[in-house]
C-alpha cells in the first residue's frame, strides 16, 4: 500500500476509524470474558503498549530526520542558484542576459514543485524541465568558454553551475526519501492490535469506561498522522519553509538585464 497516494484527511479518517473499532471489538470479546482473571491480560496489554510506544518514536524519529535533510535541501540549493546568477552577472552579453533570464525560470520551477502537489506526470514534467533549462545553461557555459577560458569569470560561473546541479540532485534525492510503507504498515497494525487488547483488558471489567481507551485511540492516530504530515514534502500542517527560495527568486527577479 503506497500512503502517499492518498490524502492526509482520508488516511487519518480511516485509521481513527479502524483504531476505535479494533478497541471496541476488543471490549465486546472481553465482556463475553469477563469471568476470567485479568493478571495475564494486563501484563500482555502493557507490553504491548509499551512496544507500540517504541515503534511511535522510532518512525518519528524517521520522519523528523527527513524533514531536517528537505529543509536543509532547499538552503543548499537556493543559496547554489544565487551564487550561479551573481556570477552569471559577470559573464559577456549576451550570454549573461540569457544565463539571467534561464535562471529566472528554474527558480520560478523548482518552487512550483513544492507549493502544491503535482500529479505524477506534472511533477515529472517539472523536473524535465528543470532539467532542460540546466542544459540550456551548460550550453551558455560552453559558448563563454569557447571564445574566453579564463578562470575569471568563465571558471567560476561553471564551477558555480556545477554545484547548482548538484544542488538539485540532493534535493530531489531527499524528496523521494520517506518513511518506507513497511514501516507505516506495521505501525498501523500495530496500533489496531495494541488498541484490540486496550479494548478487551477493558471489556473484563464491565465497570471500566470506555472513554480511556477510546481518548487512547484517537491519540495514537493524530500521532501517526503527524508523522505523515511531517514525512510528507508537500504542502499540509508541518510544511518545509520555502522562504530561501523565495528571497533566490526575488533577488534574480531584480537583476538587470
Amino acid at each position: 500500500m503506497d500512503f502517499a497516494a492518498y490524502p492526509l484527511s482520508l488516511i487519518f479518517f480511516a485509521s481513527i476509524v479502524g483504531i476505535l473499532t479494533a478497541s471496541e471489538i476488543g471490549r465486546r470479546f472481553g465482556l463475553l470474558n469477563s469471568r476470567r482473571s485479568r493478571q495475564n491480560i494486563s501484563t500482555l496489554e502493557g507490553s504491548i503498549l509499551g512496544l507500540l510506544a517504541l515503534m511511535i518514536g522510532f518512525t518519528f524519529a524517521m520522519a523528523l530526520s527527513g524533514f531536517e535533510q528537505r529543509r536543509g535541501a532547499v538552503l543548499n540549493e537556493a543559496n547554489a542558484i544565487s551564487t550561479t546568477a551573481s556570477r552569471a552577472r559577470l559573464l559577456p552579453a549576451p550570454h549573461s542576459t540569457e544565463c539571467i533570464k534561464l535562471l529566472r525560470e528554474y527558480v520560478q520551477v523548482r518552487l512550483e514543485i513544492t507549493r502544491r502537489v503535482l500529479p505524477p506526470k506534472e511533477n515529472a514534467a517539472a523536473i524535465s524541465r528543470s532539467r532542460a533549462i540546466q542544459e540550456a545553461l551548460w550550453q551558455q557555459a560552453k559558448a563563454v568558454a569557447v571564445k574566453n577560458n579564463a578562470m575569471v569569470p568563465t571558471g567560476l560561473f561553471i564551477q558555480a553551475l556545477n554545484e547548482m546541479f548538484d544542488r538539485h540532485e540532493a534535493r530531489h534525492a531527499v524528496f523521494l526519501n520517506r518513511v518506507p510503507n513497511t514501516v507505516l504498515t506495521a505501525l498501523y497494525g500495530l496500533a489496531i492490535v495494541a488498541s484490540a487488547f486496550a479494548g478487551y483488558a477493558a471489556g473484563l471489567d464491565a465497570q471500566r469506561s470506555r472513554l480511556p481507551i477510546y481518548t487512547m485511540g484517537a491519540l495514537v492516530s493524530i500521532v501517526i498522522f503527524l508523522i505523515q504530515d511531517i514525512d510528507r514534502p508537500g504542502p499540509g500542517l508541518i510544511t518545509v519553509s520555502q522562504q530561501p527560495m523565495l528571497d533566490a527568486a526575488a533577488s534574480i527577479a531584480e537583476f538587470a538585464d
